[in-house]
């Protein structure tokens, strides 16, 4: 069965400040591989055969001052994905934080070829609706992603890393966005968990335009946090948010959730089929 592995963070770890870093690597023994494969995408495909993974979502976006990424982080994701960019999939950022020109950050990253962005509330400090309250930067943001059919991953629930403001962690505040953006697509990340995943299911079902990924939530523990799975099956998304802390094994969170008692077509559909879906409606891919 192919997969479609949505959330992986391969990112420049030498931008890390030493804090978040140190929670990044705690009780990992894999950390010379993880390397390699940040300097190596040709390594890091390897990788992704090894799995069984199709395609990955590379997850990257700029918070200088609590992870210590900055915009750069675009830059490397972009080079990184030119080694197969069928396969490999750029995510990158633009935060009204710390950008003088939103708009111009955004047409410079569609030059880059990335079509898809993360936005993180907890680690960028700024809550997913904040241009409603003034904030303009942020609404040509995803204004400017709306009118380009780019895809916008938000960061859904809790972080634990240092620093992280998880007052912004809340996904009911996306609801705003899919309101007063309806063409924008929108992926909530983790489903919300550990805390808003009742939230996160309301969203799902009300907004045409949301759909969900279920990185970084056991696969043994899915349908404790999503019991109604079935009811949103067209509209999840696989993904590990390896190697973030606690994801250890990426081809044992796969057969964690083949594991599942839940019908083989919804299984298709949440390793590959909507994810492949999805990215062609972006025009991400076109095959």
């Amino acid at each position: 069965m192919p997969i479609i592995d949505i959330h992986i963070h391969i990112q420049p770890w030498e931008q890390l400040k030493p804090e978040v870093h140190a929670k990044m690597i705690a009780g990992r023994n894999d950390m010379a591989a993880i390397q390699k494969f940040i300097e190596s995408p040709q390594a890091f495909l390897e990788f992704l055969d090894a799995n069984g993974v199709e395609r990955a979502g590379l997850i990257n976006y700029p918070s200088p001052d609590l992870m210590g990424f900055t915009a750069a982080t675009n830059d490397f994701v972009a080079n990184y994905c030119k080694a197969n960019p069928q396969r490999l999939i750029a995510f990158g950022g633009v935060h009204p934080r710390f950008c003088d020109d939103v708009d111009a950050e955004t047409t410079r990253l569609l030059k880059l070829g990335i079509h898809c962005l993360k936005v993180h509330p907890p680690h960028q400090i700024i809550a997913a609706n904040a241009y409603r309250s003034g904030n303009a930067a942020q609404e040509t943001l995803y204004r400017r992603a709306e009118k380009e059919n780019m895809l916008i991953m938000f960061h859904g629930g809790t972080s634990i890393f240092p620093g992280a403001r998880n007052v912004y962690a809340d996904t009911m505040l996306i609801d705003d966005v899919a309101v007063d953006f309806p063409n924008l697509k929108i992926i909530i990340a983790h489903a919300g968990r550990p805390l808003h995943t009742e939230t996160t299911f309301f969203l799902l079902r009300r907004h045409k335009n949301i759909h969900i990924d279920i990185s970084g939530i056991p696969p043994k523990k899915l349908l404790e946090y999503l019991p109604r799975l079935e009811e949103i099956a067209d509209k999840t998304l696989w993904g590990t948010d390896w190697p973030s802390p606690g994801v250890t094994d990426m081809r044992k969170n796969i057969d964690d959730f083949l594991a599942l008692l839940i019908p083989q077509k919804t299984k298709e559909a949440i390793l590959h089929d909507n994810a492949l879906k999805l990215l062609k409606e972006c025009g991400v891919l076109h095959s």
